[in-house]
């Protein structure tokens, strides 16, 4: 294979080329599985592959030593395990089983770091098809992955960046063909972008996602303060309910080079695990989180009989979670420092019963910090528009800033996006934390208990645009002078047609 240094650009297209192997064959929600792990697995062999060679070169007449060099590597990569030994048995029969031997036998060889990981993705289904035809399948796709362009060495490859953005490539775009299960592991890469600076992080801080999908999110948070100091100073923690989804956060985070990570697989709501040694709740100094809208049966049978308490304020409807995860999201939260950000459907902003007594009571505890609506057509699964809530301890007074960011976005024939010039202006309102007309306003915590505690943005910030008044008399002296340039006009019709010989 070439050694030339290879772009991002470059990867990503061969990594995306890959998936042609399965179009027709497997449905888009689980071949992404299948590459996504490939692509897991021949990198961390090209990184074996290439770190062996360079200590062989260093240390040929010592066995020992490079045995020694090789078992301080980030993944231990067993005999009969690396993309290679796959490669070169390609045409033989039980590719399947093969795949999923060395993907069990790298599990057990790495311990802890990747215990569990692969356990949810078998090369060996029925869903590839029968076995011929899964051979092949199989066959096509190492193949694909042995291409030139996805020779992911790290001495042409480069910086780590650019296979942790292959991934995120990838999952972006298995999240635009997915539709309605792309919300589950998906977050869209400016809305991820736009909450990280919401929440601002900082150096040292512990960051948290408890509905953490495939990653992303978390990891845009702990990018901003890497950007910005040059080390990653942070803590990323995570929590995920579907097993394969955690399994591609938990690769996501070592493709990015985030080794310092805690994602636990669970139900955050039924069975929390961000615990400490005592049993109690983790908290943290960053909560984000984009959760299912709306869920039904999320768990209100656990939650009236939570041990941590997370439910004080009041149980959410048993047919709508919303509240459940914003619920656990603010008990999560340091008391000094904590601030958080979360993605909610607009019933949660005025829906009244339980849902209005949790909102009163958040807003009357002085945490709600801003409520920021979104276009329509953003996320992944759903055209509604979405909200994010800024909840924050010691906040320096009880307003609320309301924006009204809606209108304004970038237009998708599917899928509305935005762009950067939106991103910034939602940043710098809700910083600036003043009244911008028509987009934004600061209520007082009296005007929204005045609404009885209503949250609904039109209610704060006037959209309404007049329309402009019409001036009779000028309209009328438009029309006369329209009236004689047609009256001349006929009038030279009717002459032209005289001398054609058309005349009375």
């Amino acid at each position: 294979m070439a050694d030339r240094l290879v772009t991002q650009d470059q990867i990503n297209k061969a990594a995306w080329a890959v998936c042609d192997t399965f179009r027709g064959v497997v449905d888009a929600a689980d071949y992404k599985n299948y590459v996504l792990t490939m692509l897991f697995l021949k990198y961390i062999s090209d990184v074996w592959s290439d770190h062996y060679q360079g200590y062989k070169a260093q240390y040929g007449d010592a066995p020992e030593l490079i045995e020694a060099m090789m078992a301080k590597e980030n993944f231990v990569l067993p005999p009969q395990s690396s993309f290679g030994f796959l490669y070169e048995h390609r045409h033989e029969p039980k590719n399947g089983e093969r795949i999923d031997k060395a993907l069990h036998a790298i599990e057990d060889a790495n311990g802890t770091k990747l215990r569990d990981v692969f356990q949810d993705i078998s090369f060996n289904s029925n869903k590839l098809g029968d076995e011929d035809q899964k051979n092949d399948t199989l066959r096509f796709l190492l193949e694909d992955f042995a291409r030139d362009e996805l020779d992911l060495r790290p001495s042409r490859v480069g910086a780590l960046d650019v296979i942790g953005g292959a991934y995120e490539y990838l999952i972006s775009r298995f999240a635009s063909e997915a539709g309605k299960s792309a919300g589950e592991f998906y977050t869209p890469a400016e809305v991820s972008t736009l909450m990280s600076h919401l929440v601002e992080p900082k150096e040292g801080d512990q960051i948290c996602d408890p509905t953490c999908g495939s990653g992303s999110l978390l990891m845009k948070c702990g990018r901003r303060i890497l950007e910005e100091t040059g080390k990653r100073t942070y803590e990323l923690y995570g929590q995920e309910a579907i097993g394969s989804t955690w399994a591609l956060a938990k690769m996501n985070m070592f493709l990015h080079g985030e080794t310092n990570h805690k994602i636990e697989w669970g139900d955050t709501i039924r069975n929390p695990k961000l615990q400490d040694g005592n049993g109690n709740l983790l908290h943290f100094d960053v909560v984000v989180a984009n959760p299912p809208f709306s869920l039904d049966k999320w768990g209100i049978g656990s939650a009236e009989k939570d041990p941590h308490k997370r439910f004080w304020r009041g149980l959410p409807p048993k047919t709508k979670g919303d509240y459940a995860f914003i619920s656990h999201m603010v008990e999560t939260l340091k008391p000094d420092t904590g601030r958080m950000a979360v993605v909610v459907p607009h019933g949660v902003l005025f829906r009244g019963s339980s849902e209005g007594k949790i909102r009163q009571a958040l807003i009357e505890g002085n945490l709600l910090d801003a409520v920021i609506g979104l276009p329509e057509k953003l996320f992944f699964g759903t055209g509604i528009p979405a909200a994010i809530l800024i909840f924050k301890h010691n906040k320096p007074d009880s307003s609320v800033l309301f924006i009204d960011a809606s209108r304004e976005y970038v237009d998708g024939k599917n899928q509305n996006k935005l762009g950067e010039a939106q991103i910034t202006k939602i940043i710098e309102t809700y910083r600036a934390r003043g009244t911008l007309d028509k987009y934004a306003y600061r209520a007082s915590v009296e005007e929204i208990a005045e609404n009885d505690f209503n949250l609904n943005i039109p209610r704060y910030v006037d959209t309404f645009e007049e329309e402009e008044e019409i001036d009779l008399v000028a309209v009328r002296k438009e029309r006369k002078a329209l009236n004689a340039e047609m009256a001349e006009l006929e009038a030279q019709m009717d002459a032209y047609l005289k001398e054609l010989g058309y005349g009375a």
